[in-house]
Parts: structure tokens; C-alpha cells; sequence
């Protein structure tokens, strides 16, 4: 199958990095092109859709088993997991005025949890593809009632390789977009992401969430807490990745009152320097943080020049050890901590565990056990 015909001039980016469509603007399509089939008895080669960013995209069309239409979707040089995928719209139109109604088809999934921008029991397609859909069906039938099927075959195998399983979309994918546009290696899609999973683990109402940098950090902690005979069912894991500083935003303002941040000190020991973005091309400070709490706790000179020529806090975390100085991993604990509460305003209260490579305990700040039971 070809992919969607889309203008490249329209959508090239600096650096010769070519954005995509989402498979809201591909839904919208197959929609329209579901109806005008029906109308004309003709199934159209091409759809031409306005998205909400302003840009109108001529869509090339694969007729399916009528009035069944779909649209490939290209998501241009963006990893995207649907690229290449067929979006498939089904319209059964009805014979009086009514709403346009939405059904999951094959590989879209189902709203199992609150939290999101749907009710449990919708379908998942999200209500910027929705308002698409429905403009574009409006602009055929007009006031006419409509139900729309919306699948993408293959999408529940595919759907294992997204956030859905995590955040309580079960079944499948999401149809998504809210620009009609994708933008390659989109950070803030990312961050969008992040904060629709805490958004669903706060809904949850848990007693404490637990942010971790990824699926390791994740594993790491549930073994950890494990080990120290905490219940799991009390909490709600959310990744965090490098967004520290964004997602206590978020927490703060879904009014999140307990937070447990969890995982390797390699990059969590940047909190302690205010360091709320824990990517290494936005700031580093890991050793000149150890060094400052080593000298704090009076290590002679030589010690701490020993530990500021580190290249890794594992190698620190060694070097602390074989002098005794472990302990001081508490201390930055307490500062992150710290740091962390102040970036909420004060409006929750947060711990820090520092874990080394292979999930052992470096360090915890001393309100731990008030976060976790």
C-alpha cells in the first residue's frame, strides 16, 4: 500500500526532518471519504482535510469493503509506532437529524479507567479526532446522524508498544492528535504523554505515586519496595523519564499530596542541584553535588579531588564506600528531597531513593517512611 499523499513542501522542517499525519487527520479522512462514497456511489481518490493547525492535506484514499475507506498513515520522520498503518472508517449513516456517534473497531482500544479525556466505556478515539470526524461528515450530510467504526488492523498487537496498557486503554490504540500534524520527535508529545499517565494514576486516587525514570527504574523500585514489605496495591507507579521538574508541575496541580521519586543516583542525584531536567545535554552537576556533600561531611582535599575526577557515580558511590562515607547519600537524599518539595510549592510532600545499578539501597531521605507506610 502507498502512503498518504501528502505535500512535503507544506510540511518540511529545519533540518530536513519531514512531519507526518496523525491518525486523527487520517481518521477524519476515511470518514468523509466513507460518506461521499455512500453519496456519489464513487469512492473518492483523494481527501483534502483542514487540520487544526492550519494546514489542509490532500489524503490519499484505499476504497475497503463498502462504504469502508482508509488512509495510510505516514507519520513523516517520526518513530512513530502507527507509520504505515491503514486507518479504516466505516460511516453508517442514519436517516434523521442526530449526534455522530463513535464505535471501536478492529485495533482501537476501550476507556477502562478515569483520568483521561473520555469517559470509561468510550471508544478511544481522543476529541480533537473527534471534532475532525464529525466536521468533516458535517460538511457532507450536515445535520444528519451518523455512527462511525474506526479500526486499524493489527492495532491491539501494536498498541503493547505504547503508553495504552499503562494508562487504561485496553484493546488497542488511540486515535490521536491534536494538531493534525506530527512533529518529529515532538518533546512536548512526549511530555503530553507523561502527564496523561499521572493524570490516570492520580483518578486512582493511590495513597503515594511513585515516579521512576523508566521501565528499569520502575522494576528496580518494585523490587526494592518489595523488599521492604511495602503494598504495592497502596501505589500508583507514572514514568517520569528526564521531566522531573514538569511532572511535580503537574502533580502540584492535580493537587497530588504524597510522591515517592525512585531509581538510579546516576541521574536522581541531580534533584539535589536543583537540576529538575535530568538530561545530560541540559545539565550535569553529579560530581561537584558529591563532592559538595563529602566536603560538608569533612573530607580532607585529596578525598574529594579523588571524587570530583569520577566519570560515573558508580565509580563515586565506590570510592565513597571504601572510605566510609556511604552515609552521605542520605544527606543528598534529604536535599533532593528538599529541592523537589520547594518546586511543588509546598503544596505535597515528596521523598528521594537513591538506588545503585543493581538496585541496591545508596541512600533514602528520612521522610521515606512517612511517603511508603
Amino acid at each position: 500500500m502507498k502512503k498518504s499523499n501528502i505535500n512535503s513542501s507544506d510540511i518540511k522542517l529545519p533540518g530536513h526532518l519531514r512531519e507526518g499525519v496523525t491518525t486523527g487527520t487520517c481518521a477524519a479522512a476515511a470518514a468523509r471519504a466513507s460518506v461521499q462514497w455512500q453519496i456519489s456511489g464513487q469512492c473518492p481518490e483523494n481527501i483534502c482535510v483542514d487540520t487544526p493547525a492550519g494546514k489542509t492535506l490532500c489524503l490519499s484514499v484505499v476504497p475497503e469493503k463498502f462504504p469502508a475507506c482508509g488512509v495510510i498513515k505516514d507519520a513523516g520522520d517520526d518513530p512513530d509506532v502507527t507509520d504505515g498503518c491503514e486507518v479504516i472508517a466505516r460511516v453508517s449513516l442514519l436517516e434523521e437529524t442526530g449526534d455522530i456517534l463513535f464505535k471501536a473497531g478492529e485495533g482501537i482500544g476501550r476507556v477502562t479507567r478515569p483520568g483521561l479525556k473520555l469517559p470509561v466505556g468510550e471508544a478511544a478515539i481522543n476529541p480533537v479526532p473527534r471534532k475532525m470526524i464529525e466536521e468533516e461528515i458535517r460538511r457532507c450530510v450536515g445535520d444528519t446522524g451518523a455512527e462511525v467504526e474506526i479500526s486499524i488492523p493489527g492495532g491491539e498487537a501494536l498498541a503493547a508498544r505504547t503508553f495504552n496498557p499503562r494508562i487504561g486503554i485496553e484493546g488497542g490504540l488511540s486515535i490521536l492528535g491534536t494538531s493534525g500534524i506530527v512533529r518529529p520527535m515532538s518533546e512536548s508529545a512526549v511530555v503530553e504523554s507523561l502527564k496523561t499517565c499521572l493524570s490516570v494514576a492520580a483518578a486512582a486516587e493511590p495513597e503515594y505515586i511513585c515516579f521512576v525514570l523508566g521501565e528499569t527504574g520502575e522494576r528496580r523500585m518494585r523490587e526494592w519496595l518489595t523488599r521492604q514489605k511495602k503494598e504495592l496495591s497502596r501505589m500508583e507507579f507514572v514514568q517520569m523519564s528526564n521531566y522531573a521538574g514538569l511532572m511535580l508541575d503537574e502533580a502540584a496541580r492535580l493537587r497530588v499530596k504524597k510522591i515517592l521519586i525512585g531509581g538510579f543516583a546516576g541521574k536522581l542525584v541531580k534533584l539535589a542541584a536543583d537540576i529538575m531536567n535530568t538530561h545530560s545535554h541540559v545539565a550535569d552537576g553529579r560530581m561537584e553535588t558529591i563532592c559538595t556533600f563529602a566536603a560538608l561531611a569533612g573530607a580532607e582535599q585529596q578525598f574529594i579531588r579523588q571524587l570530583y575526577e569520577c566519570r560515573t557515580v558508580t565509580e563515586a558511590a565506590q570510592i565513597l564506600r571504601n572510605h566510609g562515607m556511604e552515609y552521605i547519600w542520605d544527606a543528598i537524599s534529604d536535599r533532593a528531597a528538599e529541592k523537589c518539595r520547594l518546586r511543588m510549592g509546598g503544596t505535597g510532600d515528596v521523598a528521594v531513593v537513591f538506588l545503585d545499578e543493581s538496585g541496591g539501597l545508596l541512600g533514602k531521605s528520612r521522610n521515606t517512611e512517612a511517603i511508603t507506610g
